[in-house]
């Protein structure tokens, strides 16, 4: 997969990105959303075979905007064409920022326009309030709030939100 729209690129990882992702997926800090705060303790050899197994069932994204690495992206597919993605601006300067909204809005668009996506699904911790306001804004509709449904890496139960966007909903963010 190649997305781009003005200074932004969405692509398919390679396996010369393992050394960003283990520098980002061993921080805590970029982690912690996800259940790991104190990171994934994955190798670069690790995510080097990770990447390798990826396919277009399966898919690692690197996000990059002038060229330089500052996040990543997932998409799996599921059953009834229906993609599971998430996102993750690693680069904590560029958050907050609204690049978010657009680098959904290229995926997305992508999904449905592109690839026959019918619906488009997620989960996000309850606490990250923030994910949940850029997800909303893009038309996902909560589907559940999943109480204290899975354990983070120090044992304290974390609950989530289940999304989901269909296209007729979809309010992109790109000009035109």
């Amino acid at each position: 997969m190649l997305l781009r729209y003005q200074n932004l690129t969405i692509r398919d990882a390679v396996v010369q990105d393992a050394g960003q992702l283990a520098q980002w997926w061993n921080d805590g800090r970029v982690m912690a959303h996800a259940g790991f705060p104190n990171g994934t303790g994955e190798t670069v050899q690790e995510i080097a075979e990770t990447i390798k197994n990826c396919d277009t069932s399966h898919r690692l994204l690197m996000i990059e905007m002038d060229d330089i690495a500052i996040g990543e992206m997932s998409v799996r597919w599921k059953a009834d064409a229906t993609a599971a993605i998430g996102i993750k601006l690693c680069d904590a300067s560029r958050q907050n920022k609204g690049i978010g909204k657009v680098l959904l809005s290229m995926l997305i668009s992508s999904l449905f326009h592109e690839q026959g996506c019918h619906r488009i699904i997620l989960y996000v911790n309850l606490t990250n309030t923030r994910a949940q306001h850029v997800y909303e804004q893009l038309g996902f509709t909560r589907v559940r709030v999943n109480e204290n449904s899975w354990t983070d890496q120090l044992g304290r139960q974390q609950s989530s939100v289940d999304y989901v966007l269909y296209q007729k909903d979809f309010i992109s963010y790109l000009d035109g």
